[in-house]
């Protein structure tokens, strides 16, 4: 399934490994980065708006979509690995500077592009996601059981890739069901693309998970001990967690910032698709600063 008005490429971004890569438009660059269990087609209305005046890029991650899904050495799916991936990409289209949007898993993707990459992202967005160190941080009690998942996948290869194969679109659709709160911004034929999507890449899916319990959060703690920190504008649209979590957002992120817009939204986890206009609006007033 592909966004309308869109050209699709393939991009090769490290060896063996290509990403396969929506783009419209013309204008300064815009990079959007999907989520889970999601492909780049949750951008779908967001990078029709964005399209009429920037150029768009939006990939399938790496282990994601239809893009190439290598075997786990241990750092194939660290967030540096894939970050690198989407300079890469950039760079494919004669871009060596450019935005950069993020939701969920993606937005792990940008936050590490924006700190190995700063020379190279103008703008920083973080749909919905905390960084690595303070999501374990925050995660406690019985509210973490909110993500359980990340503790299945954390474990080590064999059990978790078994038991999602197992029943992969019920597990898939779990989140998609329980983190909107309009399930109708994902209708029928959509939520198929990112089950069917999802049920073909359950190992690096799994992956990139373990990664963010191990080599990341090497990653994370290194940058926070050297005091490295994001010095293009960031935007941040978060749901309103901290009533269930028992954690102070912009706090968190102000830690990580240097120039740091932060809006709570009222929408579920898939903002781009429950509330587009806002998240296009949001994008388009962090390109102005």
């Amino acid at each position: 399934m592909r966004i309308t008005g869109f050209d699709y490429q393939r991009v090769p971004v490290a060896d063996g490994v290509a990403l396969d890569v929506a783009v419209a438009g013309t204008g300064s660059p815009i990079v959007l980065l999907h989520g889970f269990p999601q492909t780049h087609l949750m951008w779908r209305h967001v990078a029709a708006d964005l399209a009429a005046d920037h150029t768009v890029l939006c990939p399938d991650l790496r282990g994601y979509g239809e893009s190439d899904k290598p075997a786990d050495t241990g750092e194939t799916y660290s967030k540096r690995s894939m970050a690198a991936d989407v300079v890469a990409v950039a760079k494919a289209f004669g871009h060596d500077r450019f935005a950069l949007a993020g939701h969920d898993r993606g937005a792990l993707v940008a936050l590490r592009a924006g700190l190995d990459h700063a020379d190279k992202v103008s703008h920083l967005a973080i749909l919905d996601v905390l960084p690595t160190l303070d999501m374990w941080d925050v995660l406690h009690g019985a509210g973490a059981a909110v993500g359980f998942h990340l503790y299945l996948m954390a474990q080590p290869p064999g059990l978790p890739e078994q038991l999602i194969a197992g029943a992969p679109d019920a597990f898939f659709g779990h989140f998609l069901d329980a983190w909107a709160r309009n399930g109708d911004a994902i209708p029928a034929d959509v939520r198929a693309a990112y089950l069917e999507a999802s049920r073909n890449a359950v190992p690096s899916i799994v992956a990139d998970y373990r990664a963010s319990a191990g080599i990341d959060v090497e990653h994370d703690e290194a940058d926070r001990a050297a005091g490295n920190r994001l010095t293009m504008p960031l935007t941040v649209l978060q749901q309103d967690w901290g009533a269930v979590l028992g954690y102070d957002a912009v706090a968190l992120w102000q830690a990580w910032a240097t120039d740091l817009d932060h809006r709570t939204v009222t929408s579920g986890h898939f903002m781009a698709e429950e509330s587009p206009a806002e998240v296009a609006k949001a994008l388009r007033d962090l390109l102005t600063r």
